[in-house]
């Protein structure tokens, strides 16, 4: 987990309009491994553990994954899944199209990925230079410390300060819950990618007031 990112992150239980303090035990190039992260309104911490910042309530901690339907699995069966080389193809090209259709071209900044996508967010921050990715997803948790990527856990919300983000994607049973949250953490002028999103979804960005870049049955695109 990058350290800037304590700088937005907000607690879980009060809201935006308190930030966490970090109670850092490891940090490794300006990556904070091991510790903690504090509200000084409500006490609450929030751990981190080789590297990956759980923001889940007391309640879900300890859980597989923070899964908006329950705790399966959503990447392919090991047994009849894809062959490991047709994998990193398949990876590969889904990080490119995520990083067009997101349209960051450098950092310095941050991504949110939020759902299946997220397990590109390595791929996706080599490819982009200056950029951390906030990555949310099933079987994240497990995984080792990568350059660029900071593996998280939220429950309900996004638990940052407004703007935080220079862009946004959310795919499948992630966008419901977390849509909401995701506009207000959008930077202004950013980009907000759906992917396997519904006809509710596209409803509710065009409320939201937004400006439609693609609309697919497969994803959309708009700007804040």
């Amino acid at each position: 987990m990058h350290l800037l990112l304590t700088d937005r992150a907000t607690c879980p239980r009060c809201g935006p309009a308190f930030g966490l303090i970090l109670l850092a035990e490891r940090v490794v190039d300006r990556r904070i491994l091991e510790g903690h992260l504090g509200c000084p309104n409500c006490r609450e911490h929030y751990p981190v553990g080789r590297g990956f910042g759980d923001l889940r309530p007391p309640v879900n901690r300890g859980a597989r994954d923070d899964e908006p339907s329950g705790t399966r699995d959503l990447g392919p069966d090991p047994e009849t899944g894809p062959h490991p080389d047709e994998a990193v193809s398949r990876d590969v090209e889904g990080a490119l199209r995520l990083a067009a259709l997101l349209g960051v071209e450098r950092g310095p900044g941050f991504l949110l990925v939020m759902g299946p996508s997220a397990r590109l967010a390595g791929r996706l921050a080599a490819m982009v230079e200056g950029i951390e990715v906030v990555a949310v997803g099933p079987g994240l948790q497990a995984l080792d410390e990568d350059p660029g990527v900071s593996r998280m856990a939220f429950g309900q919300g996004v638990p940052f300060y407004d703007g935080s983000f220079q862009g946004v994607a959310l795919q499948g049973e992630w966008i419901t819950p977390y849509l909401g949250d995701a506009l207000r953490v959008l930077r202004t002028g950013a980009r907000i990618v759906l992917l396997d999103p519904s006809g509710e979804d596209r409803a509710r960005l065009e409320e939201a007031g937004l400006e439609f870049l693609l609309v697919t049955g497969k994803a959309l695109v708009a700007v804040a």
